[in-house]
């Protein structure tokens, strides 16, 4: 049995989107996840990409915080 005979049963393995990957970090920060969208992700999301976009959400979230907050200060002092 040669290395190419081993995976040659099993579909090849597709990249995730951007979608995809937005999708499921924006899931992972609350917390919750179906396990048929988690084997999913699992199989085809690069974890170097969770990374990033999970930077990315951050970064924004802090952002979108800030944003609130001056507005709600800014509004109050008027």
């Amino acid at each position: 049995m040669s290395s190419d005979d081993r995976g040659s049963n099993q579909p090849p393995r597709r990249t995730a989107g951007l979608l995809q990957i937005a999708s499921a970090v924006f899931w992972a920060f609350f917390g919750v996840r179906k396990q048929q969208k988690l084997r999913q992700d699992a199989a085809t999301i690069k974890p170097v990409h969770i990374v990033i976009a999970g930077v990315v959400g951050a970064v924004l979230f802090v952002l979108i915080l800030l944003v609130v907050v001056r507005l709600i200060v800014s509004s109050a002092t008027q």
